[in-house]
């Protein structure tokens, strides 16, 4: 090699630990900087290497001793440089667009690949290590490790399959063909997070995970559509229970509207029409509130209508009596205030004298009920129907058969805050200010009620608008001036009745 070796590696040598430290200078943020130095850094080792006809590829057998150590160090960094080198364009061109976690794993598995073959070949050319007879140990080596870490590395590959197929990314809400769903919280080569909605993280290997049939609820967007069947005692033709039940789903504040909701007739016998309601909610999270609205409506328009839920198909007895096809008259105002929860606190006597004084008032489709700012002096009943909620003229709620209005009117003399429209033929019961206000004074507490109803009502239309907590002010108000105007009336020497 000439008398030039001994100045040759040392200068190779010190190129080499130049150009680590211009490297790791350049940093992280300037990718590209960083390549064009390792890429000339590197040219100029090749040069030099090249001028000593010292080839990288060749092992020299010859003693060790200073310039052959010299020699060993600049191969080692002419491998290194090359390893970089290779590194940097995987880095900078290996992109995937609009999918950075696949294409930051193909270029780890690339520069994993790149890293073993600059090793080996330094074990080969620069310190002439038989890789041959390694490589052969190592495959025994490799399949005893492999036996032992079979569930590992299976975790591992499932892994690798899984980010390159994407079946989901993090917050994702998935389901399993086990059973088990919740949204993705974390995942790794070896495990997969899932946060249930019992709020547990459940750790899921990914090789299980991948022999699992998974429905990802969130893709293309998270509305989940839900289904309820309902069992109907066939004592109205199927199109008007048909009616009834698209009403249940137009009243609901709850479910998404577009698309539209639909009923499905699904079967029919001697005992039952069987239909099936079919929704979508904006989330997974909103099935159970969902459900709760629906199956509540279902029987307030059930009996604002008339129909009949049937019993259940292991209860019903084939008999010629067992089904009545008879008629059954509309529910009477006694019948509906016996069914508002609200007037639960009243007995029996009571509630009969309520429904007494009440008159009944039909409005036709699109008709306006109440206009907001307007004070009402009565209580308005529900008796079947869909009433709308307006804000400036956009609907932000909906009422259904058993639901009231006119509490703050009726209370307090406040205004309306919504305007109430008719969304199909709607029959009211009426109940005025001065048949209701002894009822009031003999059972505070039924105000009390009417006013956490009203408070509950304006959240449900307020929820579609900016979250404020102004309602909760305006509910505070209503309640102190309703106990400070009943404290008025028993001051006057007007006692309460006791309770029955």
């Amino acid at each position: 090699m000439g008398h030039d070796v001994p100045l040759l590696p040392l200068i190779i040598s010190l190129l080499g630990i130049a150009g680590i430290i211009a490297w790791h200078l350049q940093g992280r943020s300037r990718p590209t900087a960083r390549l064009i130095v390792q890429i000339a850094f590197f040219a100029v080792m090749t040069a030099v290497l090249s001028f000593a006809r010292a080839s990288p590829f060749h092992y020299d057998p010859s003693g060790i001793d200073g310039a052959s150590a010299l020699l060993l160090l600049a191969k080692v960094l002419w491998w290194i440089h090359l390893a970089w080198a290779m590194i940097g364009f995987v880095r900078i061109y290996i992109v995937l667009d609009h999918r950075p976690r696949e294409a930051r794993l193909i270029q780890d598995l690339i520069v994993a690949t790149v890293y073993l073959g600059v090793s080996l070949s330094i074990m080969a050319f620069v310190f002439g290590v038989p890789v041959g007879t390694l490589m052969a140990t190592s495959g025994v080596i490799a399949i005893i490790l492999g036996l032992a870490l079979q569930n590992t590395l299976s975790d591992m590959f499932s892994g690798i399959a899984l980010t390159l197929g994407r079946p989901y990314v993090i917050g994702d809400w998935i389901s399993l063909t086990d059973g088990t769903e919740g949204r993705v919280v974390a995942s790794n080569w070896r495990s997969t997070y899932l946060l249930t909605g019992a709020h547990n993280v459940v750790v899921l290997p990914n090789s299980v995970l991948a022999k699992l049939g998974l429905t990802n609820v969130s893709q293309p967007d998270e509305n989940h559509q839900l289904t309820l069947p309902i069992r109907v005692a066939p004592t109205r033709m199927p199109r008007t229970i048909v009616e009834v039940m698209r009403d249940v789903l137009e009243s609901s504040n709850v479910i998404v509207k577009q698309p539209s909701p639909y009923v499905v007739l699904t079967a029919i016998d001697a005992s039952a029409v069987t239909v099936e309601l079919q929704f979508r909610v904006t989330s997974p999270a909103q099935r159970g509130e969902a459900r709760n609205e629906v199956i509540d409506l279902v029987y307030r328009h059930c009996k604002a209508s008339g129909l009949e839920l049937a019993m259940p198909p292991e209860a019903v007895v084939v008999s010629k009596d067992s089904v009545q096809m008879a008629e059954h008259p509309t529910p009477e105002a006694l019948g509906l205030v016996e069914a508002v929860s609200t007037f639960a606190i009243l007995n029996r006597d009571e509630r009969i004298s309520l429904a007494a004084l009440a008159t009944q008032r039909t409005f036709s489709a699109g008709a306006e009920i109440v206009r907001a700012g307007d004070v009402l002096t009565r209580l308005m009943i529900v008796r079947s129907g869909i009433v709308a909620m307006k804000t400036n003229n956009e609907e932000v709620a909906r009422l259904a058969p058993g639901d009231f209005f006119g509490e703050q009117g009726l209370l307090a003399g406040l205004e309306e805050t919504h305007t109430l429209q008719a969304v199909t033929r709607v029959v009211v019961y009426e109940i005025d200010k001065d048949a209701f206000a002894p009822l009031l004074i003999e059972r505070p507490e039924l105000a009390e009620d009417l006013a956490a109803n009203l408070a509950c009502r304006n959240r449900l239309g307020e929820r579609r608008l900016t979250p404020t907590n102004t309602d909760d002010g305006r509910t505070s108000d209503l309640l102190k001036r309703i106990r400070s105007m009943f404290r008025l009336h028993r001051s006057h020497g007007e006692p309460a009745r006791s309770r029955h």
